[in-house]
């Protein structure tokens, strides 16, 4: 097949790009996600597919949907942060561009990307997690990626950590993962941090301009890098509870490795390291068995919409 367009969808942006067959992106669009209505969003999409194609000859669209994507590969079910309630995207899309149109979660479109072109490649049995607003991840059993019955396996952020008394998530329920190791998290608790010490978090509250609701995950990371007190503590317990979490699915799923993606990453080994140690010392049978080696995404950003592309050229 030759060149295909991916398609990153987020509640904040949307992002398009040009794919070849070597994962290479070759051009690409982006522009804010207006989440008003589904025809807004659908209006936006099309537009920057369009835009490409009038440069580009392209044979197939592949979309990543943050939500619930059904086994057809076409509804998108539900997403917490857009409109869509059983939308039928794929169907849609298809008739709008004149292509055929693939449609798919968008940490699962990451996962296949960095098996396909990035960290994880040549593997066979991997998770990817994609750690931002929230934690997303992405499960590649024998070479397949993992749908489920329904097409909605792998929320991994909703797993339950915390069985009594956990902080109330987005999905309706308490004590899930992501209230506790994503960006989000990582976030709330220096803001928390910076208003009740300040004295501990100077480098935080300078870099935020004095104002702990300024604080923003890359203000957390260049604090922390610059030996801030309490950047440093809100980056271990964040580290530990993703490293706990990554236990708890090595338990179930025994992959080679595990991925850590999403903006979180862009820490780099000031979040790896504590995450693998942590890991470690919460692996079920540890110093009996084989660990997964934890690594960092390699293509970050661009993720999404390669992985997207990828699984456009599959069968289906």
């Amino acid at each position: 097949m030759g060149l295909v367009i991916g398609v990153d969808i987020g509640g904040s942006k949307v992002a398009a790009g040009v794919v070849d067959d070597d994962g290479a992106m070759i051009d690409r669009e982006w522009c804010d996600t207006p989440a008003a209505t589904s025809e807004t969003v659908n209006d936006a999409i099309a537009d920057l597919v369009w835009k490409l194609r009038e440069r580009h000859e392209v044979e197939a669209v592949g979309m990543g949907a943050p939500g619930f994507v059904a086994a057809d590969r076409s509804t998108v079910l539900f997403t917490p942060n857009l409109p869509w309630r059983a939308e039928p995207l794929g169907e849609s899309m298809s008739e709008r561009l004149k292509l055929p149109v693939l449609v798919e979660n968008n940490a699962n479109c990451a996962a296949w990307a960095e098996v396909c072109y990035g960290s994880a490649r040549g593997e066979r049995n991997v998770v990817v997690l994609t750690i931002g607003a929230g934690i997303g991840g992405g499960v590649i059993i024998d070479g397949r990626l993992s749908r489920g019955q329904f097409g909605i396996a792998t929320e991994i952020g909703h797993m339950n950590v915390v069985i009594e008394g956990g902080l109330r998530c987005g999905c309706g329920s308490r004590g899930c993962w992501e209230q506790y190791g994503s960006g989000s998290a990582l976030v709330r608790d220096a803001q928390d941090f910076a208003r009740i010490s300040p004295s501990l978090a100077l480098r935080m509250l300078d870099l935020a301009g004095g104002d702990p609701e300024k604080i923003t995950g890359p203000v957390v990371t260049q604090a922390a890098r610059d030996s801030d007190p309490a950047a440093v503590e809100i980056f271990r317990e964040a580290a530990r509870s993703i490293g706990f979490g990554i236990a708890k699915l090595a338990a179930i799923l025994d992959p080679a490795v595990f991925v850590i993606g999403g903006g979180v990453a862009d820490a780099g080994e000031l979040l790896r390291d504590p995450v693998e140690l942590a890991y470690i010392e919460r692996l079920t049978g540890r110093g009996q068995r084989p660990t997964a080696r934890v690594l960092l995404a390699k293509l970050r950003g661009d993720a999404g919409i390669v992985g997207a592309a990828a699984l456009a050229r599959l069968p289906h």
